[in-house]
């Protein structure tokens, strides 16, 4: 059964369908602030220095020169730390009314009898048992036995059953099986399912309105006098459910979408792949951004692959992203996993987007949104980031051992 085939109910992916499913999450969320910052907008219309570019693609060349002004949808803020709720709730929500045709009352029941199932090692995990406890539903998450400690305990933290798996997919999926036999319980995937992904583009439907409700009390934040408006929003892209989610969400404004993702090891597989007019299917990165390991879906690559969805898919190096988490930290004061200044590190730091944006943009510049996907982080985690890389290196040497005894190299520094 091919991936469309599985979701024969599906409404139009559109921007009224994200409008839409805003209502039905909206009194299960926070409405997660949108910030601004005077030294980051600053540094963004800085030129980099050639001293800074040696050692890139870009040696030799000159600095681009853009003019950009900042503003940060700061889900870092949002319930269980991170957007995937947004996507979680809906799902559920949508799954209610299928199973009670039209009557959530009854569907809640029907759903409360199977329960919902899904897998995954960290956010999406506890967003799903939120929700599905919210509604009194039971929710069996799959989770890798090497998950870190903390992650664990925040999905048992909102009662789901734990069920232990490998850390591979089809390892996973395997486990997945058994519950659904066992259970009747529905799947509910991380990030490939349209609910999910409709579900996430509530955020840029708040950040457009958000960033013209604050430009409107202060002129002085946009780029350009008489510029009321976002002219583009960039998230990081993993599994490609968020970036998908806001592409479809600002269709037809005018809003440019852009996505960012880590190069480490391979980690812009969605780049790499949308070059070559394929999708790359697996990945296998060590990198900080952990939450962006995920090669892209069946549905988030129909949408990512075409230009008049996401504008563009731009690559920042490991040191990008720990230059521009210090930033976010130090002069923010914000809290933030790596995973969600990818987007920032980005404007900050690849000339290619910094050319873009001058070349399109002209003298007039852009107000861009920058969504922060998540602050699911700890003191210790972010002190590994930090460290001198011989260290970081000589620990990734030793590996640390995981919950099934096992030496897991993965969770260093990530």
């Amino acid at each position: 059964m091919s991936p469309a085939d599985q979701y024969p109910h599906i409404y139009p992916l559109t921007r009224p369908s994200v409008l839409a499913a805003h209502a039905l999450v909206k009194p299960h969320i926070h409405h997660t602030p949108v910030l601004t910052n005077t030294t980051l907008s600053t540094l963004a219309s800085t030129p980099q220095n050639k001293e800074a570019l040696k050692g890139t693609q870009w040696e030799g060349q000159e600095p681009a020169k853009p003019k950009i002004s900042l503003f940060f949808k700061c889900e870092n803020l949002q319930r269980i730390g991170a957007f995937k709720v947004r996507g979680a709730f809906h799902a559920v929500i949508q799954l209610a009314d299928r199973e009670g045709e039209g009557d959530r009352e009854k569907g809640l029941e029907v759903v409360r009898g199977r329960g919902v199932v899904t897998h995954s090692s960290g956010n999406h995990a506890q967003a799903l048992a939120l929700a599905a406890r919210t509604f009194s539903i039971p929710a069996h998450i799959v989770m890798p036995s090497i998950s870190t400690p903390s992650k664990i305990a925040g999905t048992q933290a909102q009662g789901a059953t734990i069920h232990f798996s490998g850390s591979t997919s089809q390892e996973r999926e395997a486990v997945v099986d058994k519950v659904i036999k066992e259970t009747g319980a529905t799947l509910i995937p991380p990030y490939d399912h349209p609910d999910i992904i409709i579900g996430q583009g509530t955020m840029a439907v708040e950040l457009q309105a958000q960033a013209e409700a604050l430009i409107r009390e202060d002129k002085a934040l946009s780029v350009a006098e008489g510029k009321e408006e976002l002219d583009a929003v960039i998230a990081p892209c993993g599994g490609g459910g968020m970036l998908s989610g806001v592409s479809i969400a600002l269709q037809g404004t005018g809003i440019k979408v852009f996505g960012a993702e880590p190069s480490f090891q391979g980690g812009d597989d969605a780049r790499r792949g949308v070059e070559a007019g394929k999708r790359i299917e697996s990945v296998k990165t060590l990198t900080i951004a952990d939450g962006l390991r995920t090669p892209l879906g069946y549905w988030t690559w129909k949408f990512i692959s075409k230009k008049d969805y996401v504008a563009g898919l731009y690559s920042v190096t490991e040191q990008n992203i720990k230059d521009a988490m210090r930033l976010v930290l130090e002069r923010m004061k914000c809290f933030v996993e790596p995973s969600a200044v990818v987007g920032l590190a980005t404007i900050l730091y690849n000339e290619d987007f910094r050319r873009m944006v001058e070349r399109e943009a002209g003298n007039k510049g852009w107000n861009i949104g920058v969504v922060f996907s998540g602050g699911n982080t700890t003191v210790e985690a972010i002190s590994q980031i930090f460290k001198p890389e011989s260290e970081v290196e000589a620990q990734r040497e030793e590996g640390v051992v995981g919950r099934d005894g096992k030496k897991e190299v993965e969770n260093v520094a990530a």
